[in-house]
């Protein structure tokens, strides 16, 4: 089996060729670091630009990377969202307009399904079920993973997602962007005690978490301590959060064998090492994809595709792009801005 995957959802363009036995034929990817950097921050309508401009290309470099041409390959699979509207119907147009070309079947892929599966492209041992924490810019949710397309979600943020509050710190310390990993150097030079940040929901018998708060009591202590002392603190706080929600929910799937972590800030090594560290006390394996599976990239859409095509499960060239597509859509709405989870 041979799976095209885009990638297009938010400031990073991507094209992949993986197979059906986990080899990553070929994976091109743009970034558009430099046209965001002075507004610290993605603008849509410029990622959207720039995804136009850069799609075609790396689809084609990539087919010649991997020396076939695309009537050979057996699926195109594009992400549908969620993500920047623009940049989605960018990525999701093109799969449709080249699976329509050569008369090859569409997969359209949740971008979070992407993460959720991505450990399983770098991990042939990597069984269902597990628990996944998915941790990135948009979204932190924990989930379990009983399948291809069955996700059980078992909390997620009622504010900001973790990666948005890293890049909100970096933000307002002048550290640049991207922010994670600008927090994560400057954290390298500062005393994670520094500074007494709080610990939302930490200890709550509610689910879910909450990471604005956090953000709020960075800014007011900001003219006080220096930025490398209050990154330190910072990520300091986040993966207490991180490791006491996820160590709830560990609680809660004693079904599943392994934690798995994903997403932008899985790449981030302090979070990883503390939760490798919660899954061996209790008992559990512990999987993160390699860095650069981490972070948004066509590998891991064409990944899902692969594993959404062996199931049989393939789309019609009308399906829309969408802003917001929950994994588990069956799951009760929270309390503030978590609903768009």
């Amino acid at each position: 089996m041979l799976i095209l995957g885009l990638e297009s959802s938010c400031d990073e363009t991507a094209a992949a060729l993986v197979t059906g036995d986990r080899r990553v034929l070929a994976h091109r990817l743009a970034g558009q670091e430099a046209a965001h950097a002075p507004y610290g921050g993605v603008v849509p309508e410029i990622a959207a630009r720039a995804h136009v401009e850069a799609l075609e290309p790396l689809i084609a470099a990539a087919l010649a990377d991997a020396g076939v041409t695309l009537h050979q390959v057996d699926a195109i699979a594009a992400t549908a969202g969620p993500g920047l509207i623009g940049g989605v119907m960018v990525g999701l147009v093109t799969g449709k307009a080249l699976a329509h070309a050569v008369g090859k079947p569409l997969v359209a892929v949740n971008h979070l399904e992407g993460h959720a599966l991505s450990p399983r492209l770098s991990d042939p041992d990597l069984e269902f079920p597990y628990l996944l924490l998915l941790v990135s810019g948009g979204h932190c949710q924990l989930l379990l993973v009983e399948g291809v397309g069955r996700y059980r979600r078992l909390a997620t943020t009622i504010d900001d997602a973790a990666g948005e509050a890293f890049d909100k710190t970096a933000k307002l310390l002048g550290l640049g962007f991207p922010g994670g990993p600008a927090v994560e150097r400057a954290a390298l030079l500062g005393n994670p005690k520094a500074v007494p940040l709080p610990r939302p929901l930490k200890g709550s018998a509610e689910p879910h978490f909450s990471f604005a708060g956090l953000k709020s009591a960075v800014a007011r202590a900001k003219d006080d301590h220096s930025p490398e002392d209050l990154a330190a603190s910072f990520q300091a706080a986040v993966v207490d959060c991180l490791l006491d929600r996820t160590a709830r929910a560990l609680d809660a799937v004693p079904e599943a064998a392994t934690l798995v972590v994903a997403g932008g800030v899985a790449a981030n090594t302090a979070v990883r090492s503390a939760l490798e560290g919660l899954a061996t006390a209790h008992g559990r394996r512990f999987v993160a994809p390699p860095l650069w599976l981490c972070t948004d990239n066509a590998a891991m859409i064409a990944w899902a595709g692969v594993e959404r095509f062996a199931a049989g499960l393939t789309d019609p060239l009308d399906i829309p792009a969408r802003p917001r597509w929950p994994l588990d859509p069956s799951a009760e709405a929270v309390r503030g801005a978590g609903v768009k989870a």
